[in-house]
Formats: structure tokens, C-alpha cells, sequence
């Protein structure tokens, strides 16, 4: 007869993506930390459509420790989604969620499965940032988790990432969630349920280049606005009421001055006022543009990623 498997106590899902140095690394420093604290433990590495030897090392592990899995998708799906598929496959009562270089501390684990165990559903880490971190990074961070907060109504504190424990009932909610475009730091705060935070120190990475450059830092950001508000929706309105005001003052103002001082129709002031509302135009169809292709993207109903193959786990 087949003796049933016990779930683990955590999980831990992580992206990786050519992090091949850092995956063995990772898990070491998770064995020793898991070890003092005798915690029951999975760890789920999902390989973003690495390159390089990730997935290799990944197997390697899982030859060895049936507790590291592993999710390979097929080409590269996005941080975010990599998260949400390591979600997806834990099985553990409550599910960590960190990144693949060690610049999420391994060593503070203790402290977020404690604030767990005093009742909180959601324990989040708020970043001190590490020396390496570039000065525009920083700043561009505040900026976005500020306008975020302002747009959304989402209380993310500035520094909040994706180094977050999650209990298994607040993963049940996620799992939920059928849209595309994915941002699970929203989605997380949006759900609700009491939760709790600690400071952590990042840490340098332990080897490798940075795969979040500035395009999909960018991307993200747009991808959390759009997702969950439509304030830029309104204040296009906004705007247009504005600009359609001004364009019909400039009117009055054109006819009075044809039809009273009979002065000739002024070239700078009607081309200045056509550019100013061609522009303003475009920017609202623009916007209007990125909204109409989210609907699209969702009635299609593709498959948010596609898994090429897993290590450890049951096939789907």
C-alpha cells in the first residue's frame, strides 16, 4: 500500500532564472537554517527559462534531497509568474516566497515563521536596500510604490518585495485568481487578512548579474498600475475636460478678436493649441490602448505559463 505523503510545515518558491552558481547555495543555506530550527520543509525552484546550467543543478538536487523540486517552464514567462506557479505546486501550511541570489537573507526565516505562529496570515518584508543598489533603482522604487498606493488605494509601504510568508489559506485565495498580468505584491495586500512585517538588510548577490533590469522593473510597475486601478482612466477624463476647455477659450478668444479688433487669425497661437491637443489625444488613446489590450489578453484565455517538465513533482 502507498503511505501518503505528509505535507511539509513551509514551502519555499523560488524563481530563478541562470542562477545556476546560486542555486546550490541557496539550498545549503536553507538546509542549515530549516536544521536549527527542526521545521518540516519543501523547496520549489522554478527555472524561468534559464540558459544556462540551472535546471541541471536543480535535477542535481533533487537526486539528492527529494524535499528541492522543480518546475522548468518552456521559455520565459516573468518573475511573476514563476512565483505564482512555485504557489501553485507547494503543499506546505504556510509558503515562503524569495528570491534566487541571496539577497532575500535566509537567516530571517526564523523571524517570519514566528510573526506566522503569533496569527498573522501575511508577513511582509520591508527592504533596506544593499550598498550595490544603484541611487535612480532606489528612487525609482519610492516613486512607483508611492504613485501605487496613491493610484490603487493598496497600502504598500515603500520597500515591500517579494520576500513574504504566506499562510496556506491566503495561497487557497490566490490560487483563485484566474487574471493575467499577474502582480502578486497587489494581489497579496488585496486580499487582505491580518498580517505583520520586519525589516530586513538585502544583502549583495551572491554571484551572478542582476536579471530584473530596468525594462521589466518598468513593466512591472505599469503591469501593478494597470491591474489594479482605473484612476489613469479617470484622470484622462480629467485631462480631456481640461484641454477641451482651453481649446474652446481659445476659440471665443479667436472669434473675438477676427470679429471685434479685426486682427488676422494668429498662426502661432493655432498651431501651439492643435499640437498641445494632438498630443493630449494621443496619450489618452494610448492609455486607452493598454486597457482594451489587458481585456483582450484575458478573453483570449491563453495559459499564463507552460511547464516543459518538473523534478519531484506529480505531472499535471
Amino acid at each position: 500500500m502507498k503511505t501518503e505523503e505528509v505535507a511539509p510545515e513551509i514551502s519555499v518558491a523560488v524563481p530563478v532564472l541562470n542562477e545556476e552558481t546560486n542555486v546550490p547555495a541557496l539550498y545549503e543555506a536553507l538546509v542549515e537554517v530549516f536544521g536549527r530550527l527542526g521545521t518540516s520543509w519543501e523547496l520549489i525552484f522554478v527555472d524561468d527559462g534559464s540558459t544556462d546550467g540551472t535546471w541541471s543543478r536543480i535535477t542535481a538536487l533533487n537526486g539528492r534531497d527529494k524535499r528541492v523540486r522543480g518546475i522548468r517552464f518552456s521559455r520565459n514567462f516573468g518573475h511573476q509568474y514563476a512565483f505564482f506557479a512555485g504557489i501553485t505546486k507547494s503543499s506546505g501550511r504556510a509558503v515562503i516566497t524569495m528570491d534566487g541570489d541571496l539577497q532575500h537573507p535566509p537567516d530571517r526565516i526564523p523571524d517570519l515563521i514566528r510573526e506566522w505562529k503569533n496569527g498573522s496570515k501575511i508577513v511582509h518584508t520591508v527592504r533596506i536596500d544593499a550598498r550595490e543598489t544603484p541611487f535612480f533603482r532606489r528612487m525609482l522604487s519610492v516613486v512607483f510604490y508611492r504613485l501605487y498606493a496613491y493610484l490603487s488605494g493598496a497600502p504598500i509601504e515603500v520597500g515591500m518585495a517579494d520576500f513574504r510568508l504566506i499562510d496556506r489559506q491566503v495561497v487557497d485565495e490566490l490560487k483563485r485568481f484566474r487574471e493575467a498580468g499577474i502582480f502578486l505584491r497587489g494581489l497579496v495586500h488585496w486580499v487582505g487578512y491580518p498580517s505583520a512585517k520586519i525589516t530586513v538588510q538585502y544583502a549583495d548577490r551572491h554571484s551572478g548579474k542582476p536579471q530584473y533590469t530596468y525594462l521589466k522593473l518598468s513593466k512591472l510597475m505599469w503591469s501593478g498600475i494597470t491591474s489594479f486601478s482605473i484612476v489613469p482612466l479617470r484622470i484622462g477624463v480629467f485631462v480631456g475636460l481640461i484641454t477641451s476647455a482651453l481649446a474652446f477659450a481659445e476659440l471665443v478668444y479667436a472669434l473675438i478678436a477676427k470679429l471685434v479688433f479685426k486682427t488676422p487669425w494668429g498662426w502661432t497661437s493655432a498651431v501651439s493649441l492643435i499640437s498641445f491637443l494632438f498630443g493630449i489625444l494621443f496619450v489618452l488613446i494610448g492609455l486607452l490602448g493598454e486597457y482594451i489590450g489587458r481585456v483582450l489578453i484575458e478573453v483570449q484565455d491563453r495559459p499564463r505559463y507552460i511547464v516543459r517538465e518538473e523534478a519531484g513533482l506529480a505531472q499535471p
